[in-house]
């Protein structure tokens, strides 16, 4: 009789994932599902209100899809825990303080929208420089 075939084991078993990197990920996945929601407002304005330049709002709904888009990646790879992501979500996150702070003032200024912007983008910076998301992040 033969004997069956053995099952040979990983040798190195996938580490896992700290708590706070997950934390960054859906951070970043819900900033994604933020901008996903601006897109289809713009995609909904651009058929209902008149725009003064449609050429512009067709490349400010683009540019913002983009955008979207290029979080969704970022919140995949944050997951996998891929190193580049530390460089793209501390630009993210810088981006959205800057918008925040615009929002705070001005003629046409809208604390909520500040406060909106800036709290994620706070949270979203510590998380990046804590030791578990830099470990995680760090390459092999």
């Amino acid at each position: 009789m033969s004997e069956p075939p053995t099952v040979v084991q990983n040798e190195h078993p996938r580490p896992r994932r700290p708590l706070q990197l997950w934390a960054l990920a859906a951070l970043i996945a819900l900033e994604a599902l933020a901008l996903i929601v601006v897109v289809v407002v713009l995609v909904v304005d651009l058929f209902t209100a008149p725009a003064d330049s449609i050429i512009s709002a067709i490349a400010l709904t683009g540019v913002t899809a983009i955008g979207a888009v290029w979080l969704v990646v970022m919140a995949l790879h944050t997951v996998q825990g891929r190193s580049w992501i530390r460089a793209a979500a501390v630009t993210v996150q810088v981006l959205l303080v800057a918008l925040a702070l615009g929002s705070f003032q001005g003629v046409f200024a809208r604390p909520d929208i500040g406060w909106l912007l800036l709290a994620p983008a706070i949270v979203g910076l510590a998380l990046l420089f804590t030791r578990p998301v830099i470990n995680a992040t760090r390459r092999a």
